[in-house]
């Protein structure tokens, strides 16, 4: 899946869903990973369970003073930063009539900023580097509208723009920029929002797949762009969303449940939505 032997990554909104296991994933690939989240005691718990080749760090992503301290942390304590996973997402959904500009403006605050501060953040220590991986983490609704995520899909739409920007931008130094555009994946933003297991499965019974996605899944997407494997791919959408935007399926079909995988050496879990990505 792809050697990170020697890599410092640095993972929002890393302590659960989604970003745990991005988390996981690249450290069981040979990363050294800096887990960065707002949930301190989730978030020292995961960077505990993967050894002394990670560590936790507070942060707010949009918050310029927490960015600098946590690139200054992943420095100190590995030497280097060379991949950034801007993972960290919320999601709020409401109809336009009735969304507030506190609920857009929070949005947009976490999903668009963070990941605006995120890249600015690392392009020095990666160009001290020689180089390095930038994912972005948008969203299927950050490539077609979606009903009631207007403020969702604005900051969606933003990631996915800026990732061209950078990439062209950060390409002679070696830094590569990519944006991740999961589709339904069954994480804990989505059943914070209250969605069961009979809804979950419905939202799923629609693909093409039949099914939602899984966390680990996206997780081995974050990996090959993290890793060398993806070494001419920059400025690209990678979409992961079980055929949601190639559109429905020819006929109704049953539901499948989303089943954890086998387990294995170095395991993965993490975080999306049926709007999508986190």
């Amino acid at each position: 899946m792809g050697d990170l032997s020697g890599a410092v990554a640095i993972v929002t909104g890393g302590a659960r869903g989604q970003g745990a296991a991005e988390a996981r994933a690249l450290a069981a690939a040979g990363a050294s990973v800096v887990v960065a989240d707002r949930l301190d005691a989730e978030g020292r718990a995961l960077a505990g369970s993967l050894g002394d080749a990670a560590v936790f760090c507070h942060l707010d992503v949009a918050e310029p003073d927490q960015w600098a301290d946590c690139v200054d942390a992943a420095v100190q304590r590995f030497g280097r930063v060379t991949v950034l996973v801007n993972n960290a997402g919320i999601v709020i959904a409401n109809r336009l009539e009735d969304a507030t500009l506190d609920e857009y403006l929070q949005v947009v605050r976490v999903n668009q900023v963070g990941c605006f501060l995120g890249m600015k953040a690392v392009v020095g220590p990666m160009r001290a580097a020689g180089g390095g991986s930038i994912v972005n983490v948008s969203s299927t609704a950050g490539i077609e509208g979606m009903e009631y995520l207007t403020a969702y899909a604005a900051s969606k739409f933003a990631i996915t723009g800026m990732t061209k920007c950078a990439a062209i931008e950060l390409g002679r130094y070696g830094i590569r920029v990519n944006s991740v555009h999961p589709g339904s994946v069954d994480t804990p933003m989505i059943r914070d929002r209250g969605v069961s297991d009979e809804e979950m499965a419905a939202f799923g019974a629609a693909l093409p797949l039949a099914r939602v996605g899984r966390p680990e899944e996206v997780a081995r997407l974050v990996l090959f762009l993290a890793s060398d494997n993806s070494s001419y791919c920059t400025g690209a959408e990678f979409v992961i969303d079980g055929g949601l935007l190639a559109g429905p399926p020819p006929e109704p079909v049953a539901a499948q449940p989303v089943t954890a995988e086998p387990a294995t050496p170095g395991p993965v879990t993490a975080q999306a939505a049926p709007a999508a990505g986190p």
